[in-house]
């Protein structure tokens, strides 16, 4: 977050040991948690579905029914495999989005869509790639006027919204040319950006996105001429570098363009919501979906423990003897804790003293298909256990502040939806 934040045109403070977003707005100076941020795309996306649909859509502020949690890539996938509902078909799903980059490798056989392996990048996309690009504008700002404009959060967020429009420019022309009325302090800002540039800027972003695409490959144990299909998703897949990376990785095979990138995810997740409601036409599409990442305990000298592999077919259980009362749980692939995510921890209490080193706590890893983790320790013999859910609930909004949301979107007309415990 430190490194993009000074291309961000707002600021990030800490409230309560949480990332707030502060701007100003009609001269005021407003803060919001991401929550907030999340429940305005809701009603935004709640106002554009009544839009088309002419019609009141049904819901309020306290309640959006969750059927499940599906992965991104899955949902493409089975976009693409409702077209496949005879056969076997292998293929990749490349999702590089604004700030996320995934690759999963699946099989679609008579309408069985089976997630083989996924590998992911969670801090590479479109934002990246703006990013290079203003910084190159911004130090070629510098030397034709001597003025630094990193820290003016103004010109920054006039400039990403150009740089932005300029990269999707790119897709369809070699150059063009990126203008700014008022840009700082009175003056212009003109700049001409080529295709060629923008590539050079990128090249070793576009580049470390093959290797997730060699690593799914070896995950599954699948040959890379074995892909029948290599599926595009998210908007920056129409940046024409990564779609001829993409080509020559794989001998010449074209990405498929049939589906449209920035819908894909979407019409899956509906079709998804389909079959767990049973709507008519989704009777023969079924889903097997896999935990992206490993999961473990700490165990001795820093160690994580790994109980559940990466890509492990969901839902699933595993459990395993541990020596230590203090359970602290980790996701990620590393050998060393200190390397990956710590997600949760608990302890078990009344335990009576054993051997150093002599396991006899036993601690069971369950996931269910919406990927939600519950990790239990019981001592049988002592009768004692304990347990907790990994629900990434982190953050969530309180009923205080629901209440609150509540009132000023009244206040100003907003239609506002979130979740609650």
């Amino acid at each position: 977050m430190q490194r993009d934040i000074k291309h961000w045109p707002f600021k990030v403070i800490n409230s309560a040991g949480k990332p707030n977003v502060q701007i100003q707005y009609k001269k005021e100076i407003k803060t919001f948690s991401l929550e907030e941020i999340s429940a305005m795309v809701l009603g935004k996306m709640q106002e554009t579905a009544e839009a088309y649909l002419g019609h009141k859509v049904t819901g309020t502020i306290a309640g959006l029914d969750v059927l499940r949690i599906i992965n991104e890539p899955t949902a493409a996938a089975i976009t693409y495999g409702l077209n496949l509902k005879e056969g076997e078909s292998q293929i990749i799903v490349y999702d590089l989005g604004g700030g996320t980059f995934d690759v999963s490798l699946l099989s679609i056989n008579d309408g069985v869509v089976e997630v083989l392996a996924t590998v992911g990048d969670t801090h590479l996309g479109g934002e990246d790639f703006d990013n290079r690009v203003i910084e190159h504008l911004i130090k070629s700002y510098k030397k034709k006027t001597g003025t630094d404009v990193s820290g003016n959060l103004r010109a920054l967020g006039k400039l990403k919204r150009e740089v932005e429009k300029a990269k999707h420019t790119l897709s369809n022309a070699q150059s063009v040319k990126i203008e700014i009325e008022a840009f700082e302090d009175g003056n212009d800002f003109s700049e001409m950006l080529t295709r060629a540039k923008f590539e050079e800027l990128n090249m070793d972003l576009f580049r470390k996105t093959m290797r997730p695409v060699e690593q799914v490959l070896k995950d599954a144990g699948v040959k890379k001429d074995d892909i029948n299909e290599v599926i595009l998703v998210g908007g920056s897949t129409r940046i024409l570098r990564v779609q001829q990376l993409l080509k020559e990785f794989f001998g010449g095979k074209e990405p498929s363009k049939g589906i449209n990138p920035d819908e894909a995810v979407a019409y899956g997740a509906t079709v998804q919501g389909g079959i767990l409601t049973g709507a008519s036409g989704t009777e023969d599409v079924v889903l097997v979906d896999v935990c992206p990442l490993t999961l473990g305990i700490e165990t001795t000298a820093g160690v994580m423990t790994k109980l559940i592999p990466h890509n492990t077919i969901i839902p699933t259980k595993k459990s395993q003897m541990h020596p230590t009362v203090l359970i602290q749980v980790y996701k990620g692939e590393q050998t060393m804790r200190k390397d990956n995510n710590l997600l949760g921890k608990f302890e078990l209490s009344g335990i009576p003293p054993a051997p150093q080193g002599v396991p006899q706590i036993e601690v069971t890893f369950e996931i269910d298909a919406n990927g939600i983790m519950e990790v239990a320790a019981a001592d049988k013999s002592a009768g004692k256990s304990e347990s907790i859910t990994m629900k990434n609930e982190k953050g969530r909004l309180s009923p205080e502040d629901i209440k609150r949301m509540i009132a000023e979107a009244e206040g100003d007309n907003t239609v506002i939806l979130v979740t609650v415990p």
